[in-house]
């Protein structure tokens, strides 16, 4: 079974023309122009994506807060963006003649490195504290899982002990959902933890689908998938990494890399090699990349 997921929901909205560059990132558009991101679900529809990942990656209750939403209209937020991706699922099976029930919604469960809105979760240099993690992941995850999503997408995450907070929170809500990292080289994540003992931790958890990485260089994808297959689970493997470019916390824009580490589609198609059945882009990618991953793979299977 090989999995289409969708590309960047930020970086097709700036090629459509709109400005994020604020700490809500896509999440403002939830408040001012949520038909533009129900379009950019459609695209990726189209383009072969079977999931559909909300625009909730940077919708937190405090987050909202700084911009002056009480909790009831923040609740309201983050529920919109599942109701948006809903809406163009539905869409895209009218104007397909396909079956909607093939098409999930994920939930993205971003980390607490994105509500601080200054590059952390690339570094994975913050700890609150459990306690802390919980406390802002848990009301989203309630409000997602209310508004019908399919399933979690808890992505970017860059310490076990935050990947840890979730999985107990997947566990508490009897949910489903996968877990995916973000990787600062070949054998570490954000924070320098070896990748094997962060894809083990999530062994154990029941409502897991899929665990591995995204947001992270291509480039770096061969030798994480080599090391995390020796981490004793047999969890399948989700992959979908970012352009090739770093991420420039200061400016709030990517900065280019060298060309040769740039996302191909028939490369990443290849992963399946290496043991990843789950396989789409992040930010730096978009529908036409999605398209040419959707077509060198031979198209995509129901996810679950």
């Amino acid at each position: 079974m090989t999995v289409v997921l969708d590309g960047g929901m930020a970086t097709e909205l700036e090629a459509r023309g709109h400005d994020l560059a604020d700490r809500l990132w896509s999440a403002r558009l939830l408040l001012t122009e949520p038909d533009a991101i129900l379009g950019v679900h459609l695209a990726y529809f189209r383009a072969g994506a079977t999931v559909a990942t909300t625009a909730s990656y940077q919708a937190t209750l405090p987050g909202f807060a700084a911009v002056g939403l009480d909790g009831r209209e923040a609740v309201a937020a983050i529920q919109r963006s599942v109701t948006l991706a809903r809406d163009a699922r539905d869409r895209y099976a009218a104007e397909s003649g396909t079956d909607g029930a093939g098409l999930l919604v994920a939930g993205s469960v971003g980390p607490y490195g994105a509500m601080l809105a200054d590059g952390s979760e690339y570094r994975g240099d913050y700890d609150p504290g459990s306690a802390a993690l919980r406390e802002l992941h848990a009301p989203r995850i309630d409000a997602l899982l209310a508004a019908g999503a399919d399933l979690l997408a808890m992505e970017t995450i860059p310490t076990v002990r935050e990947a840890e907070v979730l999985l107990g929170l997947l566990d508490e809500f009897d949910a489903v959902g996968w877990l995916s990292y973000q990787c600062r080289d070949e054998s570490s994540t954000a924070a320098g933890e070896p990748i094997e003992t962060a894809i083990r931790a999530a062994s154990g958890t029941a409502g897991i689908v899929a665990v591995g990485v995204n947001c992270t260089a291509p480039r770096l994808i061969p030798g994480l998938l080599t090391r995390a297959a020796t981490a004793g689970t047999n969890l399948p493997r989700i992959v979908y990494p970012n352009g090739g470019d770093a991420w420039d916390a200061a400016s709030r824009h990517w900065i280019a890399r060298d060309a040769q580490g740039e996302f191909d589609p028939v490369t990443a198609a290849g992963w399946r090699s290496l043991g990843a059945t789950w396989l789409g882009g992040c930010c730096g990618t978009g529908p036409a990349e999605i398209a040419a991953l959707t077509a060198a793979l031979g198209g995509s299977d129901r996810a679950i």
